[in-house]
């Protein structure tokens, strides 16, 4: 009985190993702070949405 098409894998091309030693290389640090820093988008019709937030974050005014 032949193993499921599943189950055949092929050669790696060593693409994965290059991207995951290119994060290493950088720092996570450098990572995580570009994603923390990213300006998020909120729809301006959405006033409630968006001043909960600014309220959650601990502005006043």
């Amino acid at each position: 009985m032949s193993k499921h098409l599943a189950d055949h894998r092929t050669a790696p091309s060593g693409e994965r190993v290059k991207a995951f030693v290119t994060i290493a290389r950088r720092g996570s640090g450098q990572v995580w702070q570009a994603l923390w820093k990213r300006p998020v988008e909120r729809a301006a019709d959405n006033q409630r949405l968006v001043q909960y937030i600014r309220i959650e974050k601990g502005h006043e005014a």
